[in-house]
């Protein structure tokens, strides 16, 4: 007799994927530029932390919120008796004003529609749950954010068809990646109950153009589906061309009030845009009544402590704040994202044109020994165990091309990034210096083997060619 369920014991987690693994590695050996300068450094975790002084500082100069206190009077019995599912009226309400702050207040978010989660990860599982059945189907772009696997899949029972996008437009969707990822659910004998984006993108790093949100419109409404618009890391766009909400493009449709208005839905979370993951406050906007019934009665397993929402009201809430963090956070980034750039391009090293989130998508196909992702695995050890560098392998997110990796730059000191291009130049170095001796070695050899007379012919034959120029 089994004394654990089926969930308990099987494999589908996602755990054992390269994206985690990567993780256990730096876990075991963790750079400390005092205490273990020859330790790895960790390039596969997207946490912003390069406003952290800027949260320290309102903190500081507001006491009563962080000191669990109202008008000076203390409210701590109140907070630590809260427990309304439901959430506290004046979060929501920051909240969805901060979110369409982000959006330069071209849209505008209704609290009542607004389910508060213990971060994105519960929001995206929770509606999943609300919408499709084990055994249906999300169609997602590749690449994506490896934590999908396990976030939409785990205890849902709801598949994943990728929607598979290539380096040849910048791994845009289009109207025939669409239609093929359809078919292929279907051959597949699943129903697809809707379509999952990521805007601005992770691994990419890029916003959806408003072609490719249009067509999204165009697909889930001639398809009768779903669209979940995952955009968490909304307010880390840094450069042109700017972010654009899906919900913008509904509003400019003039969508409102037709079934499609109630057919998309979108995850926010401020573990990103606010740097604050440890908070686990996360939410599901969505203008369809049941969805928002429903994900409100489930948001039970996993609420947002009174606390720390509380706490946010009061710091959201302050305009000054939330207006200086925004534009001084999204110039951070911008500064760390071209020191990095710089960093990969004195090693030779490209990446996908980008503008938002706190990664590049890093292209080292030129260092593959072969195009598979046998090789892209090769070159990732080493990367990790000889570099002691943790990035994020392309083949983790679904990539279809081989030699792509995920590498962050907003979690770690200006110093500790420097360090980490000085490692991956010497890296690159000594690997193209060595592949440069083995095809001499090689020519060489080929070299001897061959009759004198092959070399003269050679000789001459090259001679005639620069003759004729």
């Amino acid at each position: 007799m089994k004394l654990l369920s089926r969930k308990a014991t099987c494999n589908s987690h996602g755990q054992d994927s390269s994206y985690f693994l990567g993780w256990q590695e730096y876990e075991k050996n963790p750079y400390d530029e005092v205490k273990n300068p020859k330790g790895i450094i960790q390039m596969g975790l997207a946490e912003n932390q390069l406003s952290f002084d800027l949260l320290e500082s309102w903190l500081a100069k507001n006491p009563d919120a962080a000191g669990f206190k109202k008008d000076g009077q203390s409210i701590f019995r109140e907070l630590a008796l809260f427990q309304d599912y439901h959430g506290l009226p004046a979060f929501k309400q920051a909240l969805v004003d901060f979110m369409s702050e982000i959006r330069g207040n071209k849209v505008t978010f209704d609290p009542s529609n607004l389910v508060l989660t213990a971060g994105a990860t519960s929001a995206n599982e929770t509606l999943v749950f609300c919408l499709a059945e084990p055994g249906e189907a999300f169609l997602l772009p590749t690449p994506y954010y490896p934590g999908f696997d396990r976030d939409l899949k785990w205890r849902t029972g709801v598949e994943i068809v990728p929607i598979h996008c290539t380096s040849s437009n910048g791994f845009q969707i289009t109207e025939t990646t669409l239609e093929e990822a359809y078919q292929l659910a279907q051959k597949r004998n699943l129903k697809v109950k809707g379509v999952l984006v990521t805007n601005p993108s992770n691994p990419l790093g890029t916003t959806m153009s408003r072609t490719e949100l249009n067509l999204l419109v165009n697909f889930i409404s001639a398809k009768n589906i779903h669209l979940i618009s995952d955009e968490i890391y909304s307010g880390t766009v840094f450069s042109s061309p700017g972010f654009i909400s899906i919900m913008e493009i509904l509003k400019e449709r003039s969508f409102e009030d037709t079934e499609v208005w109630n057919r998309v839905h979108i995850v926010y979370s401020l573990s990103k845009d606010l740097g604050l993951p440890g908070f686990r406050v996360g939410a599901i906007y969505s203008n369809d009544d049941m969805v928002v019934a429903a994900a409100t009665k489930m948001s039970s397993f996993g609420l947002v402590s009174s606390q720390t929402q509380y706490l946010l009201s009061a710091m959201l809430s302050d305009k000054k704040f939330t207006k200086n963090y925004i534009s001084e956070n999204q110039k951070r980034l911008k500064q760390r994202h071209k020191k990095l750039v710089s960093g990969l391009e004195k090693a030779g090293i490209s990446c996908l044109k980008s503008n938002a989130g706190l990664f590049c998508w890093v292209d080292m196909r030129h260092l593959l020994s072969s195009n598979t992702f046998e090789a892209e695995i090769e070159l990732w050890k080493k990367i990790v165990y000889d570099v002691k560098l943790n990035i994020s392998p392309g083949s983790s997110c679904h990539c279809t091309e081989p030699g792509w990796f995920r590498v962050c730059f907003a979690n770690m000191s200006e110093e500790t990034l420097k360090l980490s291009m000085q490692r991956l130049k010497a890296f690159v170095d000594s690997t193209t210096k060595t592949s440069q001796t083995n095809h001499q070695s090689i020519e060489n050899s080929r070299r001897k083997s061959l009759p004198k007379w092959v070399f003269r012919l050679s000789f001459d034959d090259r001679e005639t060619v620069h003759g004729e120029r």
